[in-house]
């Protein structure tokens, strides 16, 4: 490969979702209103957790692991592509998008084991809830949580310091709304035959080792499920797993579809659709999908409502 200096790119311009300006304006409202319910949905959720007593498990702290994920990954992409919509050209720097190719490479990969992370949680739950205290102790989830981040980070930084050493020297436009892999592959014209072997490895691996883990997970759950005696006790444990089923089918289907097929079969238009759906839906729903389905987040939502307005009637009344 050659030298990071010989790089003749300075500043990329994004391509966009669509080249027709009569639907920047619609689409400008239509990714801030998602930004600000996906910014309120997993923040919230954070903030409900962290201050609900009775939210304080494991299970939740996993939980508002993937709520900072999934804010932190819509926050990399989204406010450029909205900057994008109101501006004439879609321009930016070589270092900025490095920058949002490796942090949006970390907070990927961390939701792909965290999604995992929280599949054994439920696993343990359900097939040993008398060890689970001792099994998902505060300590073994906070290892559990930094190993989620460590080979985020560690994976993002390995792409990154090949894809810097890259020379850019072809067209400046990217075909994408964000500086994505393959379409930052597309401008290069150095070798590329070591990062695109290294990404699909590592792509492979953080995909498919997570997705390994909870369906083995998920077949413990239901080997445990079906000897269960009672339909209500098969039913509860079931309700306790259908939220978390849901959002890995949704980011899993999605990141698979964009990864995992030949650049042959993909093309750029079906993956911005597929991106659009991982990158900016996916952590928009999680928090709805958590919140909605989960009988003791709506209670502590209540608890936490009522307590704020109790204190906000009490000052007023003094």
């Amino acid at each position: 490969m050659e030298e990071v200096n010989q790089t003749t790119v300075t500043k990329f311009i994004l391509d966009g979702l669509t080249d027709n300006p009569e639907l920047q304006l619609l689409l400008f409202l239509i990714f801030l209103g998602v930004y600000l319910v996906t910014v309120v949905g997993n923040l919230g959720m954070i903030i409900l957790i962290m201050f609900s007593s009775q939210l304080h498990t494991p299970m939740y702290y996993l939980l508002s692991s993937l709520s900072f994920i999934d804010f932190c990954q819509s926050s990399v992409i989204i406010p450029k592509m909205l900057l994008n919509f109101v501006t004439e050209k879609n321009v930016i720097p070589y270092p900025e998008c490095m920058a949002q190719f490796y942090f949006f490479g970390a907070f990927a990969v961390a939701e792909c084991h965290m999604l995992a992370v929280m599949a054994y949680d439920r696993y343990v739950a359900i097939s040993n809830p008398l060890l689970y205290n001792v099994t998902m102790s505060y300590q073994v989830c906070l290892w559990m949580i930094a190993g989620v981040y460590g080979m985020g980070f560690l994976s993002a930084s390995t792409s990154a310091f090949f894809m810097i050493r890259l020379v850019f020297c072809k067209s400046n436009i990217v075909r994408h709304y964000f500086c994505d892999f393959f379409p930052l592959l597309e401008l290069s014209c150095s070798s590329t035959f070591i990062i695109v072997v290294l990404v699909l490895s590592l792509s492979s691996f953080n995909i498919l080792i997570p997705a390994i883990t909870i369906l083995s997970s998920y077949i413990f759950i239901i080997v445990s499920i079906l000897h269960i005696h009672s339909t209500g006790g098969r039913l509860k444990a079931f309700s306790t797993c259908s939220s978390h089923i849901l959002a890995v089918v949704l980011f899993y289907g999605s990141t698979a579809f964009m990864y995992l097929q030949p650049s042959s079969v993909s093309s750029f238009g079906q993956s911005k659709l597929s991106s659009v759906f991982y990158t900016i839906v996916v952590p928009m729903l999680n928090p709805m999908i958590y919140s909605l389905r989960n009988k003791d987040v709506k209670i502590s939502l209540r608890t936490l409502i009522q307590k704020v307005s109790f204190h906000s009637t009490k000052n007023d009344f003094h």
